[in-house]
């Protein structure tokens, strides 16, 4: 299926500059935000207070949600499967004798905005900020090992300097959606987490496509072209498929972000940014990176072969007839071969 026409030629690496400033204000400005005020951590990562009840009858989250909130601030309210049992978690760390206090305050508020409604305590767990100090390397460990095997593999597949712009690409992607999530003020939890983890996969799987384009155009290339129009026409040759891809994932997060729940609301948000940027990263920054490497550089499909021959060779061709000569130097033309330089 063809969402844009085959001979389409839109100057996407003649518009790098742009974009590239562009992305240089939305990083900017996350990381200027984290430095003044941090991210938003949830308690897995920042510690808290875990509280599980259960319910008699059926109630709506958002109630239960709203009633928790006039007692602490951004609580995580979670369902057990289909039951009417809940987990909530509020960020107040305290000592594990102080936690069932914070769960005596929280029946009382709940019990008086749900008259009729028999609830039990079942649990109170204290999670520590120890907890979240490890949560926190091991999430940054992930990102590192996924970083290195996504830097081999695509060394491997390519060439080096397509690993390094596919990492620059994904590092750009991961700054982008962080800094959407701290200026809206998401809580950073496993969700977002996972959700950076999935757009890194995704924005590699969009900057594979694109780089084995550009591969097969220099290999299929048969006059001296410069390297930024073969990166253009791979782009716009593969632009169909990147529009109609992102275009029904991103109807899917959409419906998710709408629809879905607070629950998922920052997960789906994160997926939401993190799709558009890693489309975004694969077209204006994962390819304009490897002008890096060879600027002003021309792919050339028929280069002159190497002249220098052996003396005896040469003194024997001046020794034949003329017309020897020349079909001799036809059978030389003829030979020429196919060499890339990229």
């Amino acid at each position: 299926m063809q969402f844009i026409k085959p001979d389409v030629n839109i100057d996407f690496v003649g518009k790098r500059k742009i974009a590239l400033l562009v992305s240089a204000v939305v990083i900017v400005a996350g990381l200027v935000y984290m430095a003044l005020f941090g991210l938003n951590y949830g308690i897995e990562f920042k510690g808290g207070t875990e509280v599980r009840i259960k319910f008699e009858k059926p109630i709506k989250i958002n109630k239960l949600r709203s009633s928790i909130e006039a007692l602490y601030r951004s609580p995580d309210v979670q369902t057990i499967g289909n039951s009417n049992e809940y987990v909530i978690y509020v960020n107040k760390i305290v000592e594990n004798t102080q936690s069932k206090s914070i769960a005596s305050d929280m029946l009382a508020k709940i019990k008086k905005d749900f008259p009729g409604n028999r609830i039990d305590l079942r649990s109170v767990n204290s999670i520590g900020p120890k907890f979240g100090k490890t949560l926190k390397s091991k999430a940054i460990l992930s990102i590192i090992i996924a970083t290195i095997a996504i830097l081999i593999y695509v060394s491997v597949r390519f060439r080096f300097r397509f690993a390094i712009g596919a990492i620059i690409a994904l590092i750009h992607d991961v700054l982008v959606t962080l800094a959407f999530v701290a200026i809206f003020d998401f809580q950073f939890t496993l969700q977002i987490l996972a959700a950076i983890l999935t757009i890194i996969g995704y924005s590699l799987n969009d900057t594979i496509v694109v780089y084995d384009r550009i591969r097969e155009n220099i290999r299929l290339s048969k006059r001296k072209i410069t390297f930024d129009k073969i990166i253009n026409r791979a782009i716009n040759e593969t632009l169909s498929r990147t529009i109609l891809t992102s275009g029904t994932t991103l109807l899917v997060i959409i419906v998710l972000f709408f629809f879905g729940g607070s629950v998922i609301h920052g997960f789906s948000f994160a997926l939401l940014i993190g799709i558009i940027s890693g489309t975004y990263s694969s077209i204006y920054i994962a390819s304009p990176v490897l002008l890096m490497f060879k600027k002003n550089s021309y792919i050339e499909s028929n280069t002159v072969t190497n002249n220098k021959e052996a003396p005896n060779q040469q003194e024997k061709k001046e020794q034949k007839p003329q017309k020897k000569q020349t079909s001799s130097a036809g059978k030389r033309r003829s030979s020429k071969k196919i060499a890339y330089k990229v």
